[in-house]
C-alpha cells in the first residue's frame, strides 16, 4: 500500500491531500488566517468563571471566548501556575526545570471557582477549534508533540503508547527514555517509536525542549492573549505523525514550501528527503494527478460506491446521517438478503473513508440496507470495525440496530472539511439569464478600442469562447487582422473552454487580467471623445 501526500499552495492557503493507492483517503486545506490551530498555546486571561458548568470562559483574542471545564485543567496545574508566575516576575530566568519545585497534584474533584479567578492570565493549549457558533476549547496539560515522542513539562511519568504491546520493547523505550530525558519533564512514547534507536529519539526530544525554551522565551515578555507558542502546519504535521515507511512520495508545487519542507524533513527524518519531490508542470498538481476530479465526485450529496451502490450524506449542526442504496445492483441478485449484505460490506469502507475524508465528528448515524440474519448484520459491523483501525482519531462504534442503523461517534477537533461541488453557470452566473449573444462581439470591440486608443495598452491578449475564436480568427481576411490594419497593434486571440459563449476576459503583457469597465460606460467616453473631435 503506497502512500503520496500532495501539497497544492494557494493564495487563501495550502490545499493537503493524501492519497491511497491514487486513492483520495485525506483531504485538508490549511487556512493562511487561521490563529487558532489545535496545539497553539496563548497567554490567556479568565474572563468568566461558571460554577454551574464548572468551568471558566477565557480570552485568547478569538472573537468568543474560549472554553476551559475544570477536568481539563491537568494535574500539573498548579505548577503551571507558580511556573507562569515566576517567569513573567523575572524571577525565574531559564527554560529548564531542573531546579523548579514541583506542586502537589490538582484535586480529581474540585470546584473552577476555587481554582480559577476572574482577571487571572494563565498558559492555555487548544484542543478543539472554533467550530459553528462555538469557540475553541483549551487545556492547561500543556504537551508538546513530537515524531516519536511527547513532552509533558512538570511531571516525571514515562508511559508507552498501548499499541505497543511487546514488553521487552515497552521496557527498552522506557529505559532509553529515562536516561535522556530533562528532569520535571514527563514523556509519552509514540506508537512510531518501536525499534527506533536512543539517537533518533533524542534528536526527537532535543527539537521538543527547543521548543519549551521558546515557549519560555515568549512568556517573558507575552500580553494577554498573545500566541506564544504555535503549533506546526497542517502540513508539517501530517508529515510528523504520518511519515512511515509506506510513503512513496512528498509533492509540493512551490519551491518556498519545497525548502520548507526539506528542512523539516532534515530534522525529522533525514532518510526520508529523497521522496520529496518539487512539482513544476504548467498543470496545476492537483489536476495532473486527478485530485480535482476525486474532489468533484467525493463531497457532494450523493457518492458512488465502487463496486455499487451509493450513499447520501446530509449534514446538521451535531448529527452526520449517511444513507445506504442499493442502486441498480437490487436488480442483478436474486437473493435479496445477499444483495444487501454485498453492498452494505463494499458501502462500509466508503463510509469510513468519508469519514476521514470529511474529516466529520460528533455523531454519525449510517442507515444500512435492512437485513434479516444477525450473522449478517455481525460481518458488516466486523468490516466497519476492521476498516475503522486506519483512523487516527478516537471513536466508538455501537453495535447495528434491528432496523440496519449503526451510530458512530468520532472525535471533532476541527470543523468538518466541505466542497462546494456544484457550479454556477459560467454563462448566466447563477441568475438563469444571459446578455444577447448578438452584442457580445460589439461588446468586445468597445473593450479593445477602449483599451488601444483611450488607454493606449499594447501587446493585449483576448480570451474567448472556442466559437467566438473561430469567429476572430478564421477567413481570409479575419477579423484578428483587420484590428491590426486599423489599430497598428497586434492582439492575440486564445481560446478558453471554461468560458462561456457570452464571456472574456483580456490580459496585459505580463499576463495579469485587465479589469475591464462595463460596455455603457466604454460607448459613453467614445461618444464623449466624438463630441470633443466634433468641437
Amino acid at each position: 500500500m503506497s502512500n503520496e501526500l500532495i501539497i497544492n499552495s494557494t493564495q487563501e492557503g495550502e490545499r493537503i491531500a493524501l492519497l491511497q493507492d491514487k486513492r483520495l483517503i485525506e483531504y485538508h486545506f490549511d487556512r493562511n488566517d487561521t490563529n487558532y490551530s489545535v496545539g497553539d498555546i496563548f497567554l490567556g486571561t479568565v474572563k468568566k468563571v461558571m460554577p454551574g458548568l464548572n468551568a471558566a470562559f477565557i480570552d485568547i483574542g478569538y472573537e468568543k471566548d474560549a472554553f476551559l471545564h475544570y477536568g481539563d485543567l491537568g494535574e500539573q496545574f498548579p505548577s503551571l501556575s507558580k511556573w507562569v508566575r515566576g517567569v513573567q516576575s523575572q524571577k525565574i530566568t531559564v527554560g529548564a526545570l531542573k531546579t523548579f519545585g514541583l506542586e502537589g497534584p490538582l484535586d480529581k474533584v474540585g470546584k473552577a471557582a476555587d481554582i480559577l479567578k476572574k482577571g487571572q492570565q494563565i498558559v492555555v493549549q487548544i484542543v478543539k477549534e472554533p467550530i459553528s457558533t462555538k469557540g475553541p476549547r483549551l487545556s492547561t496539560d500543556i504537551s508538546m508533540a513530537g515524531r516519536y515522542l511527547v513532552l509533558v513539562p512538570f511531571s516525571n511519568t514515562i508511559s508507552v503508547s498501548k499499541k505497543i504491546v511487546s514488553k521487552t520493547e515497552r521496557e527498552r523505550l522506557k529505559r532509553l527514555i529515562a536516561s535522556i530525558k530533562p528532569d520535571n519533564f514527563g514523556v509519552i512514547i509514540r506508537t512510531v517509536a518501536e525499534g527506533r534507536e536512543v539517537a533518533e529519539l533524542d534528536r526527537d526530544m532535543q527539537s521538543m525542549t527547543s521548543k519549551w525554551d521558546q515557549l519560555f522565551t515568549a512568556l517573558r515578555t507575552a500580553k494577554p492573549n498573545d500566541k506564544v507558542l504555535g503549533e506546526l502546519g497542517r502540513t508539517s504535521s501530517m508529515l510528523r505523525d504520518m511519515l512511515n515507511e509506506s510513503f512513496d512520495a512528498i509533492t509540493v508545487d512551490t519551491p518556498a514550501r519545497y525548502e520548507e519542507m526539506r528542512g523539516y524533513l532534515e530534522q525529522i527524518a533525514p532518510d526520508k528527503i529523497g521522496l520529496l519531490k518539487h512539482y513544476t508542470g504548467k498543470v496545476k498538481v492537483f489536476e495532473h494527478l486527478g485530485i480535482e476530479k476525486q474532489l468533484k465526485t467525493l463531497f457532494g450529496k450523493t457518492v458512488t460506491v465502487p463496486g455499487g451502490g451509493y450513499l447520501v450524506i446530509e449534514h446538521t449542526e451535531a448529527l452526520h446521517v449517511i444513507d445506504v442504496n442499493s442502486g441498480n445492483k437490487s436488480n442483478q441478485e436474486s437473493d435479496q438478503e445477499a444483495t444487501a449484505l454485498m453492498v452494505n460490506m463494499l458501502a462500509a469502507k466508503e463510509v469510513a473513508r468519508q469519514l476521514r475524508l470529511r474529516d466529520m465528528g460528533g455523531i454519525i448515524v449510517v442507515d444500512f440496507i435492512d437485513m434479516k440474519s444477525a450473522e449478517s448484520r455481525k460481518k458488516v459491523e466486523d468490516a466497519v470495525h476492521s476498516i475503522m483501525k486506519l483512523d487516527k482519531a478516537r471513536y466508538t462504534i455501537l453495535p447495528i440496530t434491528k432496523f440496519g442503523l449503526l451510530q458512530i461517534t468520532r472525535q471533532r477537533v476541527r470543523p468538518a472539511e466541505n466542497i462546494v461541488t456544484g457550479e454556477a453557470c459560467p454563462t448566466c452566473g447563477g441568475t438563469g439569464k444571459i446578455s444577447a449573444s448578438i452584442q457580445v462581439t460589439d461588446e468586445i470591440d468597445n473593450s479593445i478600442e477602449d483599451l488601444l486608443v483611450t488607454q493606449n495598452q499594447a501587446g493585449i491578449t483576448l480570451y474567448v469562447h472556442p466559437f467566438l475564436h473561430a469567429y476572430y480568427t478564421k477567413g481570409l481576411v479575419s477579423k484578428q487582422m483587420k484590428w491590426y490594419l486599423k489599430y497598428y497593434k497586434w492582439i492575440k486571440v486564445v481560446k478558453d473552454t471554461s468560458l462561456g459563449l457570452t464571456d472574456y476576459r483580456i490580459e496585459d503583457e505580463q499576463g495579469e487580467e485587465i479589469e475591464l469597465h462595463s460596455a455603457a460606460a466604454a460607448m459613453a467616453r467614445l461618444q464623449d471623445r466624438e463630441i470633443e473631435i466634433t468641437d
